[in-house]
């Protein structure tokens, strides 16, 4: 029973009313009784209705739209004002013929005809009595048609049956209207003014929300009593369906809640960014739509995009999911889904980037053109792996971005130094809050590609924290056998990976887990000479200083000369990175002349070195003088590249203990306590009393004791140190050492040689000791790093006391 037919005069009899009445009783028994009397004419025209169903008594508008309706109304109306209504079995017929309508419909009178300013007739018609098409005699101009009437089976008045129907469909109908928010309550006083059985239930099948096929079923039921009790069936099962929806309606929206208040808010809100220009929700997610249709996606991708973009449109866009779901899909469209840039495999190119960005590392570049040569050959083999290993400073970083320019792809670069948590890589689940996707699937969608350069910066500074391994998760990202399905906790799709070229960068391989280390390709960049340094400030550190402080070549120029004394006095390191602030300093000490307009020395000289930069800070790094008994220059390898380690040792009275001092760690202890050791066992053949041991304790020191130092390749230089001391005789000028020592008298070999014998060369030392084994690493040097040096390989210590230890007391030696 919907709103509208309680509104309209359909409760109101116009039996024998005037057309300029305003006001129009019920239908009466009397008047029910008229109508019944009423004789049917032989022939009638034929109204077809689209939508509805015309019951005996009841009134109801009409609109009439098509020219065959109009017609037949004007005409009935300028006649008998009496015609025949009949419903269409398909109301989107336009034309209805004789085989489009039910044969079964009511006679009725027009009453009044309103001509509406769109154009179109509102006729306002009662029904009178049902009737039968018996023959349709005529379709032009509309259609006309024989009828019988049908007549009703009406029950006797004292039916006891039939009077409880009619109750039951009266206290019924005022329970709906009461129940029902639309219908206005003054529909009630209509029912329980209706004193005609037969106009009650034709009143209440008219108002009812059934479709045109049930009505005209109710209609065609000959027996008013079978009818009745249809239509309260039909009722009994509306108000049911009321009772339902609002005992729903009671449970889940008793009161506007501050929730509810603060929706209505948002949603005027809402209205009022959309009136202003805004996106809205249903905007958002068709443009989502649109631009999904351009990607290029894997079919699954696609298919699990389109089941989250369906959910996002069914969530309300004020709860807190709603954004978490839109930046999730916003990734999707993002991410460069089978998108490749084209790759330059032009190697001659690529030498010319590389020569022109690094001076040096020939080894180093020679192995990265021979990677882009392989990728060339095979165009479908898996991007390598590679790890550029060496000390800070040395181009690593800048490698990526040389080697991202020369194949023509995108440089990416992620600093993993301190990184803790595995959700940085893997990234977190949607379901968290503030949760977002790893450092992988965002750089991915930085770069706008599938297959860039990614630079894993620092990965020996991962760090373990409460969050889980990083490390650990990097192993499927460095796996080309798993990387083709990547898995973004996320993302929660798999992300293909085995484009990528990955070039991680390390100072340490130490640190590194052993799975995650074997599955790079370990390239050493090793630390630069003097020479090589020189050569890069000229190059590329005082051009690049020059441009970035405003100014030329012609306001500052710094000789070959200048520049060596800047690196030996000022720097200890095996890369770069200290020489660029000191050519800085340099620069910026001509700027301030410049802007203040004082003279200052376009060509830089020595003194105008230490005026700006203080006087040299490092010059302990040369060799010392073997006038000492038991001191010993030895080569170490540090984290900023290769070192000189001074060894002292001195004897005092007592009874032979061992003290060790330097801030040393026990590896290196214990290389001492081994020296010490072998030198016991070995008294007699190396010329030194074995009682003098017992007599005096032995304290052995590294200098810089703030630096920590561990590691066993200064065995063979604390050897040689105790010898010296025990025998009071002179260590061999300018020479220096590096090896592991055993008990058995064994050396051993040890690592970072190139490093090592750079630092020899900044200290001008001559000759250098080390490992029979250590020969081949030699063999990997080029020969510009090694003039002016002699090497002495040996297997035994015994050797290096021979080559170390001159036949010559030292100055004022000690009498033991």
């Amino acid at each position: 029973m919907g709103r509208t037919k309680f509104t309209n005069l359909d409760s109101l009899s116009f039996q024998g009313i005037d057309e300029d009445a305003e006001l129009i009783p019920l239908m009466t028994p009397e008047d029910e009784e008229e109508i019944n009397k009423e004789d049917l004419p032989e022939i009638l025209p034929i109204l077809p209705l689209r939508n509805t169903v015309l019951f005996p008594g009841v009134v109801i508008p009409i609109t009439a739209g098509r020219d065959t309706s109009i017609k037949l109304i004007n005409e009935a109306n300028n006649g008998s004002k009496v015609i025949g209504v009949v419903s269409q079995k398909d109301e989107k017929v336009e034309n209805p013929t004789a085989k489009d309508i039910n044969h079964i419909g009511v006679v009725a009178r027009i009453l009044r005809v309103l001509k509406m300013p769109d154009g179109n007739t509102t006729v306002i018609i009662q029904g009178k009595k049902r009737f039968e098409i018996d023959e349709v005699i005529s379709e032009k101009p509309f259609m006309k048609a024989k009828i019988i009437e049908v007549p009703e089976a009406r029950p006797a008045q004292d039916n006891e049956e039939f009077s409880a129907i009619i109750d039951s469909i009266k206290d019924l109908a005022l329970q709906i209207i009461k129940n029902s928010p639309n219908i206005p309550s003054e529909a009630s006083f209509a029912i329980q003014n209706i004193e005609s059985p037969s106009f009650l239930i034709n009143f209440v099948s008219s108002n009812m929300n059934l479709s045109v096929e049930e009505k005209q079923k109710l209609l065609e039921t000959n027996d008013l009593k079978d009818r009745a009790l249809a239509t309260l069936k039909f009722m009994n099962m509306e108000y049911h369906k009321l009772e339902l929806k609002n005992d729903i309606q009671s449970r889940v929206q008793s009161d506007m809640s501050q929730q509810q208040r603060e929706y209505f808010l948002h949603q005027q809100m809402k209205t009022i960014q959309e009136e202003l220009g805004g996106v809205s929700h249903e905007g958002e997610v068709e443009e989502m739509r649109a631009r999904a249709k351009k990607k290029k996606w894997p079919e699954d991708v696609k298919e699990h995009f389109n089941k989250e973009l369906s959910k996002m449109q069914r969530m309300n866009p004020q709860v807190a999911e709603y954004s978490i779901q839109r930046n999730y899909l916003d990734l999707f469209l993002d991410l460069p889904w089978n998108e490749f840039s084209k790759d330059k495999f032009d190697l001659k190119r690529a030498q010319r980037i590389l020569d022109r960005d690094h001076y040096g590392l020939e080894d180093v570049k020679e192995r990265i053109i021979e990677y882009l040569a392989v990728l060339k050959i095979r165009n479908d083999m898996k991007s390598p792996i590679l790890c550029l290993y060496g000390p800070p400073g040395v181009g690593k970083t800048s490698l990526g971005r040389s080697i991202a320019e020369a194949l023509g792809r995108e440089y990416v670069r992620i600093s993993l130094g301190g990184l803790r948590d595995e959700a940085e890589i893997r990234g977190h689940r949607k379901t968290y809050i503030g949760a977002m996707p790893g450092r992988i699937v965002q750089s991915l969608k930085k770069a706008g590609t599938s297959n860039p350069v990614f630079v894993l910066d620092e990965i020996d500074k991962l760090s373990i924290g409460h969050s889980g391994d990083p490390s650990s998760a990097l192993l499927e990202v460095l796996d080309p056998e798993q990387n083709s399905e990547f898995h973004d906790n996320f993302l929660e799709m798999p992300f293909d990976l085995s484009k990528v070229m990955f070039i991680a960068t390390a100072n340490n391989l130490s640190p590194i887990q052993p799975a995650l280390r074997d599955r790079m390709e370990i390239i050493n960049v090793n630390g630069y000479t003097i020479e090589e340094k020189v050569e890069i400030a000229k190059q590329h550190l005082l051009p690049k200083q020059l441009k970035e402080h405003g100014l030329t070549k012609e306001h500052l120029k710094i000789g070959k000369k200048q520049l060596e004394k800047i690196v030996e006095g000022y720097t200890r390191e095996s890369g770069v990175r200290s020489l660029e602030k000191q050519v800085a300093k340099m620069v910026r000490h001509a700027a301030k002349n410049i802007a203040m307009e004082e003279k200052y020395n376009i060509k830089v000289t020595e003194a105008d070195i230490v005026d700006v930069l203080g006087s040299p800070k490092l010059e302990r790094d040369k060799y010392e003088d073997n006038e000492t008994a038991g001191v010993v220059t030895g080569l170490a390898w540090t984290q900023v590249g290769g070192d000189i380690l001074f060894i002292e040792s001195i004897l005092s009275k007592g009874k032979g203990t061992l003290n060790i001092t330097g801030n040393l760690g026990k590896v290196m202890k214990e290389s001492a306590t081994i020296a010490l050791e072998y030198i016991k066992g070995n008294a007699e053949e190396l010329g030194i009393d074995p009682e003098v041991m017992d007599k005096y304790n032995v304290h052995i020191h590294v200098p810089e004791g703030a630096t920590p130092k561990d590691g066993p390749s200064a065995g063979i230089t604390m050897l040689t140190s105790l010898v010296s001391l025990f025998t009071q005789k002179k260590v061999k000028k300018s020479i220096a050492m590096t090896g592991e020592i055993t008990l058995r008298g064994k050396v051993l070999p040890v690592g970072g040689i190139k490093e090592k014998i750079l630092a020899a060369k900044r200290a001008h030392v001559k000759e250098i000791i080390l490992s029979e084994e250590n020969r081949r690493d030699i063999k990997e040097i080029k020969e510009d790093y090694l003039k002016g040096l002699t090497f002495h390989y040996v297997k035994e210590m015994g050797e290096v006391i021979k080559l170390a230890i001159l036949d010559e007391k030292v100055k004022n030696p000690k009498k033991l």
